[in-house]
């Protein structure tokens, strides 16, 4: 197990372990309870947003031996339940559509269908990234997903539900998986983070989830790398912000803050040559423009709510204001105050056009062009 990345070592092994999904998770469960599983399933949404871990704990519970009807949970210890966990049992047959696509793999599927499980109640068949089947397969799977032996549960899984054709949709029960939420995933990040017994901040946390694009898997794939990264001695034995920053290459927040000031003074000169000075360190020019959009993101939100003295709006602003997201206690109050500096229309321009220099400079010969352009253009639009 020490050689597993943390999403293979960490992956749910019960429902009660899953994350989000709970629209997915109750479905699931009721129908385990009262024995009425569908032969069929699709599972529709993000990458790492669980639809992998669901169908494989559909298989253990479908088959596990010790399961009460009136439960749904898998017992986890039984043979049925140990052998599906650890990927060697013979009737969960996992496919990956995007490399076995064509009609000769679908074909043999369907012949080997019709045997009986070679020790479990159900032969469960995963296909993963199923929209990517050639039409071919697709056709040649439409009978057998229509009328299936009664052994026999397919779960199809896909992050592109629109390239599936309406003949294999309705065949099937559809479940639509939704990104999880930066709160959901920082939840997920503590719980792993306490079982390896790692110390890492808060912010720490909170900064790899913003950066995992809603995706768990990533978030964790960020996490086992930033374990990685700081070893057992990060700074004073605590994984901290800068560490994150570091093994991400974002721009630090403070730089960021620097020239925020530079635009808020409307001092366009200053603004150039910290552009220029920054960039000649070795900073890259797309990132700065990722984190700056993040950073006047963040004082827009902010704008229009205010956090004061540790609340917003008198609420709790962890679980009302995405602002404190990924920001110290010192760099809130440093965006807050640089807030109050612009108009909620300034601000609007501002983060406009550096939404644009960020989109040309992918095309600019002078990367940090479009930057300097946007920078002449607010300091004259301000004026």
């Amino acid at each position: 197990m020490n050689n597993l990345v943390l999403y293979r070592k960490y992956r749910p092994q019960t429902f009660a372990e899953i994350i989000g999904q709970e629209h997915v998770v109750q479905t699931l469960s009721n129908a385990l309870v009262l024995s009425m599983i569908s032969h069929a399933y699709i599972f529709s949404g993000p990458r790492g947003s669980g639809k992998t871990s669901i169908a494989r704990l559909l298989a253990k519970a479908t088959n596990c031996r010790n399961r009460q009807d009136n439960q749904f949970e898998p017992c986890g210890k039984c043979s049925s339940c140990l052998e599906i966990q650890q990927g060697r049992s013979l009737d969960l047959i996992e496919i990956d559509a995007a490399s076995h696509r064509g009609i000769d793999e679908i074909r043999e599927l369907r012949d080997g269908i019709r045997f009986f499980p070679a020790k479990e109640k159900y032969k469960v068949f995963i296909i993963d990234e199923s929209h990517q089947l050639t039409r071919e397969a697709v056709n040649a799977l439409l009978k057998t997903l229509e009328e299936p032996p009664s052994h026999a549960i397919f779960i199809l899984a896909t992050t592109e539900i629109h390239k599936m054709i309406p003949t294999i949709i309705s065949r099937c029960q559809r479940f639509d998986f939704r990104k999880l939420t930066l709160q959901e995933i920082i939840k997920r990040l503590d719980i792993i983070s306490k079982k390896e017994q790692a110390k890492i901040d808060k912010p720490a946390l909170e900064l790899i989830a913003l950066n995992s694009g809603g995706s768990i898997r990533d978030a964790e794939g960020l996490l086992d790398q930033a374990l990685t990264f700081a070893g057992t001695l990060g700074r004073e034995g605590i994984i901290k912000t800068d560490d994150i920053k570091d093994l991400l290459g974002l721009a630090d927040t403070s730089l960021i803050s620097q020239f925020v000031d530079f635009i808020s003074e409307k001092n366009g000169q200053g603004a150039i040559k910290f552009l220029e000075e920054t960039f000649d360190k070795g900073y890259d020019p797309q990132e700065f423009a990722k984190a700056l959009i993040g950073y006047l993101r963040q004082a827009m939100l902010l704008k229009i709510n205010p956090v004061r003295n540790g609340v917003s709006n008198g609420v709790n602003p962890d679980a009302m204001n995405p602002t404190i997201i990924g920001l110290t206690k010192e760099e809130q109050e440093k965006i807050q105050i640089q807030a109050e500096k612009f108009s909620s229309q300034e601000l609007q321009k501002t983060l406009n056009l550096f939404m644009e220099a960020e989109n040309k400079m992918k095309y600019s010969s002078i990367p940090q062009l479009p930057l300097e352009l946007a920078i002449v253009d607010i300091i004259q639009k301000e004026g």
